[in-house]
Formats: structure tokens, C-alpha cells, sequence
């Protein structure tokens, strides 16, 4: 078994995966600072359900000592704490870089003078390709399609950050990839598309489907940017768990490489126009949704060309339909979580 330490441990897919490795019999360090919604939640909720199970260190990535402190003895460093919403990072891109990009190289710094290698796993994100403008895609009745990549978008496209979250991201993307060329250091980049499930607390920039079913179980009406035919690629969470195990398990075949981990072109949703007739079913009642003008660097339509990850032997198995319906389940039988000041960290 191995020891494995989780940067964003109480997040969405932090507390997840620490449940996963926890029932597989591995020692496993959750690192995370408490600051995001749902966070204090899920660390009561993995604490209800491993009472002795796991180790828990309150501090920032963007203490060194710390994470120091935290990878000595590690096998395995998921490097999952990030800022994730776009809009902060505009608002305030000093606090977006101290905890993406210098906080991830204090991660990689930690794994480097450990003098143990630890495998180093990070999650990166779609993002790093920008607003690919010069991608053509094509309008559709209910949503926009590229025009010449029918696999998807694959992890040779050039990247171009947008925004600062997009710059913070794409260069903690960048120095993963380097530090295994440059000092030999385990480490793999799993750029991840659109991941849901139980557990997210979903806000208006991240954990957008999460959102949208949190705001129907709640009777708010659903804000959407752009005209609700951008197309997305849709992983449910547990898929990416196998992806995760997959490196953990053989890191031989990933280590020092670029996947894009997602749903593909056969899990894909229209933000709104697909996403809008499946939860009004759901909810009984017909939904609407107030428009807003679209964002910077939106991009009407992200597919992910998986088919790197799926030569290694993984690939997606949960349907954005059949996935929808779980968190629907999931967030109605939590309702109590979501209600004012619960959810927050």
C-alpha cells in the first residue's frame, strides 16, 4: 500500500478520492487550508466515516514549510489545490498566482528535496488552451460542433492562457512537465475537463452542472453567459478516480507525459440547451434561464481527444445522463447542506 498525500484533500475530488484509497488500505495525508465552499463539510463527513483513517494538515500551498513538511515520506503527491473560478482570478490575480502557480511549485520543490521521487499527479485544466479562436466549430440546432476535429481537441493544440486563472494554471502545467525533463521527478499532467459529482458545491464559475442543480432543487433561476449552446465534454468524478489510479498503479506508463482526461466526444452536453430539457424533467417543471452576455476567453465548444489515456486501458463509463441523474439524487437527499451558511468553508 502506499502513502499517498491529497493537496486540496476536502475538496470535491480531494475527499472523493481520499474515500477511494482509504478503502483500498492506503495511509493517506489530506493538505488543505479549509478555504472553499463544502470544504469543512466533506472533512466532517470523511472524519464520520474514517474516524482514525487519515491525517489532516491545515495550512496553504502556499506555505512552503509546510508542504514540505507534508510530501517528506510521500509516495504518491496529487496535487489537486488550486483557485478555480475565472472571475476571481481577474478580481484578484496576485492571490490566483501565489496559490496556482507558486503554490505548485512548492509542491514540485517539496517532491524534488524529499530526495524520495514521489510521484507528483497534477491536475491541470482545459483551460490552458484559451478561447482557441482559431478552432472552427459550426452552429447547430442546440449547439455549437467543431467544424474539423470530430475526437476532440488533443494534447498536442497549442496552448494560449486566457485570463490569469488560465496564465496560473498553464504554468503550473508547464513546470510539472519540465521537472520530470529537467530533475527526473515522477510526475504526470492530467489536463481534466468538466468533472461532477456528489460532493461539489457548485458555484456560477466552477462546478457549473453542480450549480445549475443545486439552483433548480432550490427554485433559483439559472444564469447563463453566452447564448447556452457551448458544448462541453462531461466526466463524472469516480471516472476520474481510475485515472488517477491508473498513474498511481502504473506510473511507468505516465510519467513525464500530457493527458487530457475527460468525458470525450460520446459524453458531451450543450451547457443549457441539452442540459435545460434533462433537469426539467427532473425538477417537473419547465426551466428558464436568464442570459448574460458571454465571458472572455469562453470557448463555445471543449471536447477532449482522449484517445491517449485510452490506449493506457481507461476510459469514461458513466453517461452525462445517467450522471446527472445521481447528483440530481445526491443533492435532493443533502438539500440540507447547500441551505444559507451551510456550505461554506
Amino acid at each position: 500500500m502506499a502513502k499517498v498525500l491529497i493537496t486540496g484533500g476536502a475538496g470535491f475530488i480531494g475527499c472523493n478520492y481520499a474515500v477511494h484509497l482509504l478503502q483500498a488500505g492506503h495511509d493517506v495525508t489530506l493538505f488543505d487550508n479549509l478555504s472553499r465552499r463544502g470544504a469543512a463539510s466533506n472533512l466532517d463527513w470523511l472524519r464520520e466515516r474514517f474516524a482514525r483513517g487519515f491525517e489532516f494538515v491545515r495550512a496553504d500551498v502556499r506555505d512552503a514549510d509546510a508542504l514540505a513538511a507534508a510530501v517528506d515520506g510521500q509516495d504518491a503527491v496529487f496535487h489537486l489545490a488550486a483557485q478555480v473560478a475565472v472571475t476571481s482570478s481577474v478580481t484578484d490575480p496576485r492571490e490566483d498566482f501565489g496559490i496556482n502557480a507558486l503554490g505548485t511549485f512548492n509542491v514540485l520543490e517539496a517532491a524534488r528535496l524529499s530526495g524520495r521521487q514521489p510521484l507528483v499527479v497534477y491536475a491541470s485544466t482545459n483551460k490552458v488552451y484559451g478561447g482557441m479562436e482559431q478552432v472552427r466549430v459550426v452552429e447547430a440546432d442546440t449547439r455549437w460542433e467543431y467544424a474539423d476535429l470530430p475526437l476532440g481537441l488533443p494534447e498536442t493544440q497549442p496552448l494560449d492562457f486566457h485570463s490569469p486563472y488560465g496564465c496560473s494554471k498553464g504554468a503550473g502545467d508547464q513546470y510539472v512537465r519540465d521537472y520530470a525533463r529537467i530533475y527526473d521527478l515522477p510526475t504526470v499532467v492530467f489536463r481534466q475537463s468538466c468533472v461532477y459529482g456528489p460532493r461539489q458545491f457548485g458555484i456560477e464559475d466552477q462546478g457549473w452542472l453542480a450549480h445549475f442543480v443545486i439552483a433548480t432543487v432550490q427554485g433559483r433561476p439559472t444564469k447563463i453567459y453566452g447564448d447556452g449552446k457551448q458544448v462541453r465534454d462531461m466526466l463524472w468524478v469516480d471516472d476520474l478516480l481510475a485515472a488517477f489510479d491508473l498513474a498511481l498503479q502504473h506510473p511507468e506508463k505516465v510519467v513525464g507525459k500530457v493527458f487530457n482526461i475527460g468525458g470525450g466526444p460520446e459524453h458531451t452536453l450543450a451547457i443549457w440547451r441539452e442540459v435545460q430539457p434533462l433537469l426539467s424533467e427532473l425538477a417537473g417543471r419547465e426551466l428558464q434561464a436568464v442570459y448574460h452576455d458571454w465571458r472572455p476567453g469562453d470557448q463555445k465548444v471543449y471536447i477532449s481527444d482522449i484517445r491517449a489515456a485510452m490506449k493506457l486501458g481507461w476510459e469514461p463509463t458513466v453517461d452525462p445522463q445517467t450522471g446527472l441523474r445521481r447528483l440530481w439524487n445526491w443533492v435532493n437527499e443533502n438539500a440540507a447542506l447547500f441551505a444559507a451558511g451551510q456550505s461554506e468553508g
